[in-house]
């Protein structure tokens, strides 16, 4: 099991900067319910104070710039019937 280490910093009542060591996020809210938004993904997480009943749900963010890439598989079973099929 490794070591963790984060810092959280009071920005504004209810908004704070997290540092750690994959990288920076901020979240906004308090007891009851947070937004988290960090890279590539929102956390948005509410609960019931006092009791330790939370739900989280995570919302991961496109990246527009980034083109999906193919999976091996795919490229596998393409190779394969572009041999089979193709023009000779």
């Amino acid at each position: 099991m490794g070591f963790r280490l984060n810092r959280r910093i009071k920005i504004l009542p209810g908004v704070r900067l997290n540092l750690s060591k994959s990288g920076i996020s901020t979240s906004i809210g308090g007891k009851g319910a947070t937004v988290n938004i960090g890279r590539g993904k929102t956390r948005v997480t509410t609960s019931l104070p006092g009791n330790g009943l939370s739900y989280v749900t995570v919302h991961r963010h496109a990246d527009p710039a980034k083109p999906k890439a193919p999976s091996a598989l795919r490229m596998f079973w393409y190779g394969l019937l572009s041999g089979l099929f193709g023009r000779r």
